[in-house]
């Protein structure tokens, strides 16, 4: 936990220059795919993914000890060779982990976060999910049990595997020739995040693109068919927590309304998208038939709006980057509690940037979380050892940061009329 913590204060900062790199070489260009308000937002979703793994809140039912410890039939030592073995069934196991949760209804929840960007950049490789409590595919890493690749092997290479999904996610590399035929590339992964009919289910992998080849389910980015991105039915929010259990609550109200209890019970593992017979008719959802033509979500947001939002998760990244540096000191289970901070902090400020009335709701609610913490701590999880006048600066900041969101919510998001937007 601590480990993996100190590893994201690291990668953190690397993957927001490089982001900023992507959005000013854009703009220079003419090709701008970094929307502000869409960065924040996918920086947002990974600051709640990280949060979520560094706090442990999952549940692994088979873990990879034990069946190393039941299965293994030989002993492997931790060497240069164990690595590259353990990377290549790292990566089986993500292609088939990849495609089940864009194949299952239930699955695809835990997924649809990170394909939920209208846009494809950087940034967009951070959406990932925190409603993935608990990992049922841990068997999936068999062959890596039975050869006995020891634990520590798979627990350094997982990291180094995610990690290096992340620079395949943009528009400015194009076709990368005999790369193209081994490795997960750019223009591959356009493919696999586009909503064309073409593109819809195709590249999986996550490091090696020879999976899809010899499991089907490869596509080629074709010059006459640009990809677009989103999700068909798209999250029309900025807010990463809501994305996480949208489709899931989509789910639920499918097989509660149900009349047949197959339905009621089998629409969890139909095919993602799957609903019972016309319940498109009966209970419609938004969703995009003409993937040419549709309007993208949040582009009219003020620049006011904008540059705080960037300011909010600019100080959610400081305050998240103190947690993963002072995990031990602390401790349990305070460590919840400076969680539940974060997740409120970044619920509120994106909330906002929806332009929802209810955020001023979650913003007091924040408010008055930190100032109890203050009050019952008497500072702010022993950052006064290091900076003896911050607790005036964290009740400042939550003074204006309040004051911000209800200039917004009862000034800037007026309409002529006085009626609020989204009322």
């Amino acid at each position: 936990m601590e480990e993996y913590g100190k590893i994201l204060i690291i990668a953190m900062p690397l993957f927001l220059v490089l982001i900023i790199i992507e959005k000013i070489y854009g703009s220079y260009k003419g090709e701008d795919s970094v929307p502000l308000m869409d960065g924040v937002s996918s920086v947002s979703s990974g600051i709640t993914n990280a949060v979520k793994d560094v706090l442990g809140l999952s549940i692994t039912f088979i873990s990879y000890d034990w069946m190393v410890s039941k299965i293994g039939l030989f002993t492997l030592e931790a060497d240069v060779l164990t690595y590259l073995v353990a990377f290549v069934i790292i990566d089986f196991y993500g292609y088939w982990n990849h495609r089940i949760a864009h194949q299952v209804n239930f699955f695809w929840n835990k997924h649809a976060v990170h394909h939920s960007s209208e846009e494809f950049n950087l940034a967009c490789a951070l959406r990932q999910s925190i409603s993935t409590f608990i990992n049922l595919f841990t068997f999936i890493l068999i062959p890596a049990a039975l050869i006995g690749v020891p634990a520590k092997v798979i627990i350094i290479t997982l990291p180094i595997q995610l990690f290096l999904q992340f620079w395949y996610h943009t528009k400015h590399i194009k076709k990368m020739g005999i790369l193209e035929k081994i490795l997960v590339t750019p223009s591959h992964h356009r493919v696999h995040h586009a909503i064309n009919a073409e593109y819809i289910d195709k590249n999986h992998g996550q490091i090696f693109i020879f999976w899809d080849k010899w499991f089907g389910t490869f596509q080629e980015e074709l010059e006459t068919v640009p990809p677009v991105f989103g999700i068909t039915r798209p999250a029309s929010t900025w807010n990463p927590i809501k994305i996480n259990f949208q489709h899931l609550a989509l789910l639920i109200s499918d097989a509660w309304r149900a009349e047949k209890w197959k339905d009621k019970l089998t629409i969890w593992f139909k095919p993602t998208g799957w609903r019972p017979e016309n319940f498109e008719e009966k209970y419609p959802v938004n969703k995009i038939t003409d993937v040419y033509n549709f309007e993208k979500y949040g582009s009219e947001s003020s620049l006011n709006l904008t540059y705080w939002s960037m300011v909010q998760a600019l100080i959610t990244l400081v305050i998240v980057a103190f947690l993963f540096n002072n995990i031990g000191n602390i401790g349990l289970p305070n460590i919840f509690i400076y969680g539940l901070f974060i997740f409120l902090t970044i619920y509120s400020y994106t909330e906002l940037m929806d332009k929802s009335k209810y955020s001023i709701y979650w913003e007091s609610f924040r408010f008055l979380t930190a100032i109890s913490v203050l009050a019952y701590f008497g500072d702010w999880f022993g950052l006064n050892s290091h900076f003896p006048i911050v607790n005036y600066l964290i009740i400042g900041y939550l003074f204006i940061s309040l004051a911000m969101n209800f200039y917004f919510v009862f000034f800037e998001f007026r309409v002529k009329k006085g009626i609020l937007i989204n009322s």
